[in-house]
């Protein structure tokens, strides 16, 4: 039997949330430690890093509906973190070369998410039909 985190381990999505989490707790840290910028640290920190938190708790759903909401809300999150990726890139706290590799993180995350979302209302109303 897996545990949770072995789980993680094995599934695409939730290795890049992981991973992405990763890269935003060390894009907060860069902020507040070079810059001394707080408030777009804390916030791209906490919509990052919940895109993960909300995947795992995505596949401990108790149902496909309740799977499907967090998957919605880890979808979510992630588009809040692209907005303060843009922000901070505008604000010139990174430069293009930094922004483009995490953004381009992000916009995979998302595409993963949108379709995992797809997949999941496809699947949702089959069973409705096939019922």
């Amino acid at each position: 039997m897996m545990e949770n985190g072995d789980a993680a381990r094995c599934n695409p999505i939730l290795d890049k949330a992981e991973d992405f989490a990763v890269r935003i707790v060390n894009l907060a840290r860069h902020l507040q430690q070079k810059f001394h910028e707080h408030e777009l640290s804390n916030q791209v920190k906490r919509s990052g890093t919940s895109i993960g938190a909300n995947v795992i708790e995505a596949h401990s759903g108790s149902s496909k509906k309740d799977f499907l909401a967090k998957t919605y809300i880890a979808f979510k999150e992630c588009n809040e973190t692209c907005y303060w990726l843009r922000v901070i890139h505008r604000t010139k706290y990174i430069d293009d070369s930094q922004y483009d590799s995490i953004y381009s993180d992000a916009e995979e995350l998302s595409k993963m998410l949108n379709a995992i979302i797809k997949t999941t209302k496809n699947n949702l109303e089959s069973d409705k039909t096939n019922s």
